[in-house]
């Protein structure tokens, strides 16, 4: 039985690299998306040594007929396209009055956009056999809303609603295809260096960093399983609670602490970003951060799914109810 066919964009650097590692090691044959030739040669090349089928494709996911292009030679060159995960994105930081008209549309144009045309495009493939899985990245809770990421969360909070609406389409005509989103904390890939920066000052990722295999992880595990949304870490527990309960609390304590905690020491140096054209260099995976690693032996960082998430707000209700009674009970004594 031949492999199966895997298409990744963003698939030079960062979350993108490393999933295409992690999809090698369990077989596929893959399709490389990003615009920088060298770095998917790069990646290409490491992927080859291990016997793995590549085709590689140098697009801007921005570019509708470009991408619908890539998806039909993929169809010609690999075969039947089964997974699609669409992980490129760009990103600018900034209060939202320093974003101007052409940096906000850029930001949209790729994350929201890119995700858009690259679900089309595989639909417009997985249809023809009426089953595959496309995989597309959200913001995990701790990420959501954080200030001077106006740009990329309204692009990701678009993706989320996009796939909501196209998710009855799938089942209305009866298709076994999962559309899965995957909702990411900080992961530490050399986004922050590339992105363009108009805080003023050096940046760091907020939150808990996790390394770029945790990512490349819970998305082969939308791969594999058949899953609406997948929620990374454990941090993601506290915010969504306090989110869903007291909204306006999580605001003020963002507004004292959510600026400060994405700045590191020192000023913002007048360095390229990637918004506009890719920048060459050497980058892979990895960022130049410390984050929590994917451990391959005992435990792993927690995968949230809809029952799991479920199941822990049945239990903190079960909690809290638990404790009212008692305390009532203790009160009447």
């Amino acid at each position: 039985m031949p492999n199966q066919i895997a298409v990744v964009t963003g698939a030079g650097a960062g979350i993108g690299r490393a999933t295409i590692r992690m999809l090698a090691s369990y077989g596929f044959d893959i399709a490389l998306i990003g615009r920088n030739e060298q770095r998917l040669s790069d990646a290409a090349l490491e992927l080859e040594d291990k016997g793995i089928r590549t085709l590689t494709l140098s697009v801007d996911v921005s570019d509708a007929q470009a991408v619908a292009q890539a998806a039909e030679r993929i169809e010609r060159e690999l075969g039947p396209i089964t997974v699609w995960i669409n992980a490129a994105g760009v990103t600018a930081i900034g209060p939202v009055l320093s974003l101007d008209a052409q940096t906000l549309k850029r930001v949209t144009d790729v994350t929201y956009l890119g995700s858009v045309f690259g679900t089309q495009a595989a639909l417009a493939c997985m249809r023809r056999r009426g089953t595959g899985t496309i995989v597309n990245l959200g913001l995990a809770h701790p990420l959501r809303g954080l200030p001077l990421q106006a740009a990329v969360n309204g692009a990701h909070a678009a993706i989320s609603a996009f796939c909501d609406s196209v998710r009855p389409e799938i089942h209305a005509l009866s298709d076994r295809i999962d559309l899965t989103v995957v909702h990411l904390p900080s992961i530490n890939t050399p986004r922050l260096g590339w992105s363009r920066n108009l805080s003023g000052h050096a940046l760091r990722p907020a939150g808990r960093v996790y390394e770029p295999e945790v990512a490349a992880h819970a998305i082969c595990q939308a791969v594999l399983g058949h899953h609406r949304d997948i929620w990374v870490g454990a941090s993601s527990i506290l915010p969504s609670l306090i989110n869903g309960l007291a909204p306006s609390l999580r605001d003020r304590f963002l507004a004292r602490k959510g600026i400060k905690s994405q700045f590191a020491s020192g000023m913002a140096e007048d360095e390229p970003d990637i918004l506009d054209e890719s920048l060459g260099g050497a980058y892979a995976a990895h960022g130049p951060y410390e984050g929590i690693p994917l451990r391959e032996q005992g435990r792993k960082p927690l995968l949230l799914t809809i029952p799991r998430r479920f199941g822990l707000g049945a239990a903190v209700f079960g909690i809290a109810v638990f404790t009212a009674l008692w305390r009532s009970l203790k009160t009447r004594d």
